[in-house]
């Protein structure tokens, strides 16, 4: 969990999987993230971003001042 008690990160199996498909690719088209030399399919990133979120470099937060939920990445908390 963040210092920052304005967060508080939300375990993925909390979410319904709509939920999180819909976070997930919010993430992918707000990121840009560049995936290699290579186009990677939209559901090659989902897939990327899923294992991401399962291995904690990634994690969901519930922002109360904003009352939305959304990915990071575990750094950008710190």
């Amino acid at each position: 969990m963040s210092d920052d008690p304005q967060y508080v990160e939300v375990p993925h199996a909390a979410l319904s999987a709509d939920a999180l498909d819909g976070l997930v690719d919010e993430f992918i088209t707000r990121e840009g993230t560049d995936y290699g030399p290579r186009e990677h399919t939209f559901d090659e990133k989902r897939a990327s971003v899923l294992r991401l979120i399962k291995a904690g470099t990634v994690v969901i937060v519930f922002d109360h001042e904003s009352e939305s939920t959304t990915l990071v990445r575990k750094d950008d908390l710190r």
